[in-house]
Parts: C-alpha cells; structure tokens; sequence
C-alpha cells in the first residue's frame, strides 16, 4: 500500500490524559463526542455499530492503555479504516491528536469536508469533558 497524505488535529483540553483516555475508549460515548459522524451507536452481536451519515459502520477501539493511544478501526461494507488518534499530557491537561488521511479516491474537497467534520467533534470532546 502507498503512503497517503495526512494531516494531524489538534485540541487542547483542560483535564488530565487518563481522563480523556477513559472517556474515548469508551464505545458508549462516540455519540457524545463524535456526533457529527456517530448519530447513535448499539451492541449488535458482540460489536459495536455506529450509525452514520452513510449508513452503519462497526466500530472497535484498542483496549485501556496508559500510553494514549485512543485508534480504533471503522468497518464499513467496502472497507476498514484505521483512526489513530492519541492523547499525550499538555501540562495538566491533555492535548488530543487525530490523524486524517487522504484515502485513494478521495478529493481534496472532501477531504476538506472530512477536516472540518473531525475539527468540530473534537471541539465537541473539549466542550463536554471541560464540561
């Protein structure tokens, strides 16, 4: 597979890392924080399926670390796609980052649209863990 073009987001939140940590990886709150992409998420079968926009998605995160490593992969009928996302210590708060890639096939218009649908759901994070 070839490299993709890629572009880190940032946010910057006002709470401790194991925090934001504990929140994310919780599947139950992808709604709260993600909801431009997660209208509502259910358990079906064992997974966690997320309802989007386009239609329903499988969602799974990586298990509980201490390192900050908040991936999870989105499976959708025609493809898998892997999230990084990572939370490291930024003072006593948190700084959040979520890698976007330039999948093959995708436009720089939509990637733009992408870009901004992921600024503000992690706006969104901020809001509600800052509460």
């Amino acid at each position: 597979m070839m490299t993709q073009k890629s572009t880190v987001l940032t946010v910057t939140i006002n709470r401790p890392p194991a925090e934001v940590s504990h929140f994310v990886l919780n599947p139950e709150n992808m709604p709260d924080w993600a909801p431009s992409f997660c209208e509502s998420i259910d358990r079906q079968e064992g997974d966690w399926v997320i309802n989007t926009p386009n239609g329903q998605m499988k969602v799974r995160f990586t298990e509980a670390n201490p390192y900050g490593v908040l991936d999870h992969h989105l499976t959708a009928p025609e493809r898998v796609v892997y999230v990084p996302m990572r939370v490291v210590a930024n003072g006593s708060g948190s700084e959040v980052m979520f890698t976007l890639y330039q999948a093959p096939g995708v436009t720089d218009a939509r990637l733009a649209e992408h870009r901004l649908m992921i600024e503000r759901d992690l706006q969104t994070l901020k809001r509600v863990l800052e509460g």
